[in-house]
């Protein structure tokens, strides 16, 4: 819609947003900075930074003359986005481990706690009072209080769709892993997100790590389970359900049977070799017994040549080329992630996969890569998944109107 469709109303809404939206990626601003960067008139610019400053959004900062960059003339007005004028909280909801991560209004991180979870007492009354717990604990940490929130996001190992609501299975397990979780924190929180984990692993690396600059890409959590947020165009595909790319369609794949994640196939094809005594004679895991194996251990030998874990990680390897095959087929692809805490030492299963791959579909082959946002990397989206919901709904905020 042109400028001049707009009401004054909606012109002036939109002039505010382009400011807020400017100055909370910039360092100090001026009203010339404001007028060079989003295209205001300079009665207009100042009147919006002043509006701003009021809202509390914005602070003034001394002027030119005062820090020493004054010359001639009128020294300039200068400000400088508040990111102390309210917080956000990040909540990576696993199964077993529940993290919390409250940070400033531009993602830096203020204080993480973290909350180890039965996983077999995973009802949803054990799953609400695990996540208030941990973020009550993390906002204490942080010395602020719930009324200092201005968002929060939370990442679910299940789908989730548009409303933050997760649909049935066959178990129920998704409702116990999202059992509204947007109504939990919607009682306290001004702005809620629920997310699927692996999405928030997308939104991680898109800001942050190998998928910036990059359109077309999927994020592979590869733990003990598979997850894959996916992007096409620039843009996270999320499906009616919030099912896009939901991993149990590799039951019914060959060479693949089944979502369990590249850590899992590592430790079990390697306690499997040992129990069977088919592992060469020479492998280091002649050394160790069955609950001393997991897929840490074994990657770290398989970087090292043990001939035995190089065995291991080239059949999950060729595995990993069936499942970025098929997702490169159905996503046209440029690049594969492979994330969470098991991409540390994933290189040997990359390499083998790499070398697998051109065979598994006709169109060119992605890059599969490994991520470098360890095991946090769920925390890290959902920041700033909190961080982007602050930023499209701070001025609708009781706490940013401006006196009347």
């Amino acid at each position: 819609m042109s400028q001049s469709l707009l009401t004054p109303t909606a012109l002036r809404r939109a002039s505010l947003d382009a400011v807020l939206g400017f100055a909370w990626d910039a360092d100090a601003l001026t009203a010339s900075d404001v007028i060079g960067h989003v295209g205001l008139t300079r009665s207009t610019a100042i009147d919006v930074v002043d509006e701003l400053v009021e809202r509390g959004l914005l602070a003034e900062l001394p002027n030119a003359r005062a820090v020493g960059e004054y010359q001639k003339g009128r020294p300039a007005r200068r400000f400088a986005f508040r990111e102390d004028s309210g917080y956000v909280v990040g909540l990576d909801a696993g199964r077993a481990h529940l993290t919390a991560t409250v940070a400033d209004l531009r993602g830096a991180a203020r204080a993480v706690r973290h909350l180890a979870a039965d996983a077999s007492h995973d009802s949803p009354e054990d799953r609400r009072r695990d996540a208030a717990r941990v973020v009550d604990d993390a906002l204490a940490a942080a010395g602020i209080t719930r009324t200092d929130v201005v968002a929060l996001c939370v990442g679910v190992p299940a789908p989730v769709d548009r409303n933050g609501a997760s649909p049935p299975h066959r178990d129920d397990f998704w409702r116990r892993m999202n059992p509204s979780f947007g109504d939990l924190f919607g009682e306290w929180a001004p702005i809620v997100r629920v997310e699927n984990d692996a999405s928030l692993a997308a939104v991680a690396e898109r800001a942050v790590g190998a998928a910036v600059g990059c359109d077309d890409f999927v994020t592979l959590l590869a733990g003990e389970r598979l997850g894959a947020g996916v992007w096409v165009d620039g843009t996270p595909l999320r499906g009616a359900h919030g099912g896009a790319a939901e991993m149990v369609a590799f039951d019914h794949v060959a060479g693949v049977e089944g979502a369990w994640g590249l850590g899992y196939r590592v430790a079990e094809l390697a306690r499997r070799a040992l129990a069977e005594a088919s592992l060469p004679s020479s492998s280091a895991l002649w050394g160790l017994d069955s609950a001393q194996i997991d897929a840490k251990t074994v990657l770290a030998l398989a970087s090292e040549g043990d001939t035995g874990a190089v065995l291991v990680a080239r059949q999950v390897g060729e595995t990993l080329a069936v499942i970025a095959g098929v997702l490169g087929s159905l996503f046209d692809s440029r690049r594969i992630i492979v994330s969470g805490a098991v991409a540390a030492g994933a290189g040997p299963v990359i390499d083998a996969a790499l070398d697998a791959l051109p065979q598994e579909l006709d169109l060119p082959a992605p890059e599969i890569v490994a991520s470098d946002l360890g095991a946090d990397i769920v925390s890290v989206g959902a920041v700033r998944a909190a961080v982007e919901a602050a930023r499209g709904g701070a001025l609708d905020l009781p706490r940013f109107v401006a006196a009347s």
